[in-house]
């Protein structure tokens, strides 16, 4: 199977029929859905993206990169390039959970949790735990700025349930992940975009714990030259497929060039065997999903 394990919900930018259409074109057998967490956008310019990866790449000047893309407005909103964008501190669930129904051969569902709002995150999941396609505890610790730490009542409950929590991570204490590892200590952690904003400062950190994986989701975040490092570094067997879709996979014209990440990691993992895990046996492994 080909799985993608990282996707938004934004039928404003690609209605659930067409995505359809684009699995069956490129041989994608699952997308693992999530809600979108923020206003829809276009992609930065290319050029912009390319710059944010070099300064976020050298640790001497990160603190840079962290200026150009960790910039909220007093209300919360994220400054891009296009403007602020709002921030949605409580995604719905409910919208992804009845795609899943409707399309049970095509799409999986995480419960997206937030600890920095009213939600109770262990209720929100209990919500869905009995909802066919469950595949984890999606967290966005870097856009609605908290500690990863706050999400161990979630991370215990995940852990209880056999089931992966994907994080986003952020700067400074928002992506500092050593606290939440030593209280829950047997959660399955999934760090998106090659671990963001971190990368290979993470990696061994990664490579040393047997809970702790990546996906390659994102071309803003990852591109073709990181995702073979984060392969060779770590092991193929630590490295999902995910595109972070319909965000950062975008053609010139505004239509989702799906196949993009696939065909990168295709082409850096040439081994039949390796590929077949990186684009979705790891995934499957981790979920427990069939």
């Amino acid at each position: 199977m080909i799985i993608d394990c990282h996707f938004h919900l934004e039928e404003d930018i690609i209605a659930v029929d067409s995505l359809v259409s684009h699995m069956d074109n490129y041989g994608v057998d699952r997308i693992a859905l999530m809600p979108g967490c923020v206003e829809p956008f276009p992609d930065p310019p290319k050029f912009l993206t390319n710059f944010l990866q070099f300064l976020l790449k050298r640790k001497s000047l990160r603190g840079i990169g962290e200026r150009f893309c960790a910039d909220f407005t007093a209300q919360g909103a994220i400054k891009l390039p296009g403007g602020a964008c709002r921030i949605y501190s409580e995604p719905d669930n409910g919208e992804v959970f009845q795609v899943v129904s409707s399309y049970p051969n095509h799409f999986w569902g995480w419960v997206f949790v937030n600890p920095n709002s009213a939600q109770d995150q262990c209720e929100e999941i209990l919500n869905y735990q009995d909802q066919p396609g469950l595949v984890g505890i999606k967290a966005h610790p870097f856009w609605h700025r908290y500690p990863p730490v706050k999400l161990a009542p979630a991370a215990e409950l995940a852990a209880s349930m056999d089931k992966p929590l994907l994080l986003h991570l952020g700067f400074g204490e928002h992506g500092n992940l050593d606290p939440l590892i030593k209280e829950v200590p047997k959660a399955k952690i999934i760090l998106a975009h090659a671990a963001f904003p971190f990368y290979k400062d993470y990696w061994d950190k990664i490579r040393k714990n047997k809970n702790l994986y990546v996906d390659l989701s994102q071309t803003s975040y990852v591109n073709e030259r990181t995702i073979g490092q984060a392969v060779q570094s770590l092991g193929a067997e630590k490295c999902l497929f995910g595109t972070d879709g319909p965000f950062g996979i975008q053609k010139k014209d505004g239509s989702l060039d799906y196949g993009l990440i696939q065909k990168r990691i295709q082409r850096q993992v040439t081994d039949p065997s390796l590929q077949k895990r990186v684009l979705g046996e790891n995934f499957r492994e981790l979920t427990g999903v069939v």
